[in-house]
């Protein structure tokens, strides 16, 4: 129990910190110079340029509707911390003075590019993310083998294209790219690079994990092992998940089988069934 509760203290932890550099990204880098972020903050941002909306509010209420959809499909600690990270990132907004801290363009899109990249990769490492696509993506893949990549990319072209269209302004959409292209690289750099990993875990207790793991809805496959100093026979488990569940998995293991040695690798593709709850063959 206590180990729960350090877990779930150190989680919103990095939620609130999260927070607070993605916060402090906008109202000091980005929206100061009207560039904007990725996903759903970008189409808040761009929505608030052009109304003189509050940003913090749309934000807010455009990640709303995705929060509700998440709380139906997804795991409880993902959405709860995804909840806390909307209203917590809201909530710094409205704290945090709108100020102009670089008058350069280019410092101003890395820097916010950077905060942003941070402090979304914490939220993910410890299983919650920042509302909005990360939302999306989550239910997306846990339903279907389903690439984001191209379809995440297009919809930030389109309101990237569309900051440029009615500011007359194609620097600031550039600008704006720039950023949203360092945010990826910099949540690559703390997370993880691809969106599905593969994941082998070495364990004696094959069973209480086999049957914990039922709820993540993959498939598992089982190798008899043994180990070559020691001689024990021992059973590998290797399952591929997606990064968004990663860290499901990890606590899932950490509480059950503490002395299970766990590898993870990137996994640059998938061929043939991903979801569990789609197959129908013995061997899985």
């Amino acid at each position: 129990m206590f180990q729960l509760q350090r877990s779930w203290t150190g989680s919103l932890i990095a939620c609130l910190l999260g927070a607070a550099l993605i916060a402090s990204s906008f109202n000091l880098f980005l929206i100061p110079h009207q560039l904007l972020s990725g996903g759903i903050s970008g189409v808040s941002m761009l929505v608030g340029y052009f109304t003189d909306w509050n940003i913090s509010l749309l934000f807010l209420i455009f990640n709303a509707p995705l929060l509700i959809w998440g709380l139906l499909t997804l795991g409880r600690k993902f959405i709860i911390l995804s909840v806390v990270s909307v209203v917590l990132t809201t909530w710094f907004m409205q704290l945090i003075p709108t100020m102009t801290v670089s008058k350069d363009l280019i410092i101003s899109s890395v820097a916010g590019g950077v905060l942003v990249g941070l402090g979304t990769g914490i939220s993910m490492r410890v299983g919650g993310s920042t509302g909005g696509f990360d939302i999306i993506a989550s239910i997306l893949t846990r339903k279907r083998d389903f690439s984001l990549g191209t379809s995440l990319f297009g919809l930030n072209g389109i309101v990237i294209v569309a900051l440029g269209l009615f500011k007359n302004n194609w620097d600031l959409a550039l600008y704006s790219m720039l950023s949203m292209f360092i945010t990826g690289k910099v949540i690559d750099t703390i997370h993880i690079r691809h969106l599905k990993v593969t994941v082998f875990i070495i364990t004696k207790k094959k069973d209480l994990l086999l049957k914990k793991m039922q709820r993540l809805k993959r498939g598992v496959t089982v190798i008899d092992t043994e180990g070559a100093y020691t001689k024990e026979p021992q059973h590998m488990l290797m399952t591929v998940t997606t990064r968004y569940e990663l860290n499901e998995l990890q606590n899932l293991v950490r509480q059950w089988d503490p002395q299970a040695f766990v590898n993870i690798t990137e996994t640059v593709g998938v061929m043939g069934l991903f979801r569990r709850s789609d197959r129908n063959e013995p061997g899985n």
